[in-house]
């Protein structure tokens, strides 16, 4: 039964300014053995540290707990993301403690993911064939691309007339409406043999998602937040695919949760975990071992910079090991490197 002695949070944004800043979540257990959280902290004023400065933290401390799961209440003290962080070092460190790790834990049945990889909305069209080779050049399987009105069917034309095997998917990023037009754009983007149209409306608008839905055979990943919203959503048959994102359902214990729901209800999910500083990916990657992970997944580092775990989660051939021969995440953290790196540091000791 692990007990937390020690809890430390960093705030980590890439040097430069590169890249979007992640808080990263050290637990230390009574053995000495140190498990590892993170979620990317996407705007300033994002609640997350607050969070887990002011409530999680200080309640996790000295609790005694027999597996993850019984820390899943803590997920009430704050917002998703903040518990999201902290569950997911609960599982590594729960998972480091028995040597085992967190996918096996998790009930994961694969050796490797397939990976995909998305495309911003980048004009011009000329180049857009181009920006696409270079990732099935590199072995990805799945190219997702941002769409947006008045830049949406033209793009996923050009990609699939030069590839026309490829397997596609569009991002619409909430930008659509029920408007004559939008849905005419929607409904045409059907004809290129699309995997899913993900985020077409509004987060909560699953009425919208239904609608669509029955107009179209493509699949709909509606954007989901929490278990409530996806029950609703497959009640309402707003969707049949699921974009699993480990911070938006607030950790592993949820999102094994999540997968769970979509696979009884005959959904196809995909697993991401946006993050540049690895420990997100590593904990997507454990999620997307689960069997009913079926789609390419988004789950790895993006190339270039420092590298905060080893070894990287990096795909090689279109795939990223499960590190099944090591505990935990199955990552070795450059504690070191976190701690030069961070602009905002907090400790809070056991009692």
């Amino acid at each position: 039964m692990p007990r937390v002695i020690g809890f430390d949070a960093f705030r980590v944004a890439m040097p430069r300014g590169r890249r979007p800043e992640s808080i990263l979540v050290r637990l230390t257990g009574e053995d000495g053995v140190i498990g590892w959280g993170e979620v990317r902290s996407p705007e300033p004023g994002d609640a997350a540290w607050t969070d887990i400065e002011e409530r999680i933290g200080p309640a996790l401390l000295g609790v005694d707990w027999d597996r993850p799961e019984d820390m899943a209440g803590l997920a009430q003290l704050a917002g998703r993301r903040a518990a999201a962080a902290v569950d997911i070092a609960c599982w590594d460190l729960w998972c480091r403690a028995r040597r085992v790790p967190v996918a096996h834990a998790l009930g994961g049945t694969r050796t490797s993911v397939v990976t995909g990889a998305r495309l911003s909305a980048e004009p011009p069209l000329e180049s857009l064939a181009g920006r696409v080779n270079r990732y099935i050049g590199a072995g990805y399987a799945r190219i997702t691309l941002a769409v947006r009105p008045g830049w949406d069917i033209e793009p996923v034309r050009t990609v699939r007339q030069a590839y026309p095997a490829l397997a596609l998917q569009v991002d619409a990023g909430n930008a659509y409406s029920e408007s004559p037009a939008d849905l005419a754009a929607l409904e045409a983007l059907g004809a290129y043999r699309l995997l899913a149209i993900e985020r077409p409306f509004a987060r909560g608008d699953l009425g919208a998602h239904t609608r669509l839905q029955r107009r179209i055979d493509t699949p709909v990943a509606p954007d989901l937040g929490g278990l409530d919203s996806l029950e609703a959503a497959i009640a309402q048959e707003a969707g049949r695919t699921l974009s699993l994102r480990v911070a938006r359902f607030g950790g592993l214990t949820a999102a094994r949760a999540a997968h769970d729901l979509a696979y009884a209800a005959g959904w196809d999910v995909w697993c991401a975990g946006p993050g540049p500083f690895g420990i997100a990916q590593a904990a997507a990657v454990a999620v997307a071992s689960l069997p009913g992970c079926t789609l390419p997944s988004d789950v790895t580092e993006m190339a270039g910079g420092p590298r905060f775990v080893s070894p990287p989660v990096r795909s090689t051939g279109g795939v990223v090991a499960v590190p099944l021969t090591q505990p935990g995440l199955g990552h070795d953290v450059d504690e070191e490197l976190i701690a030069r790196l961070a602009d905002r540091t907090l400790r809070i000791p056991a009692v």
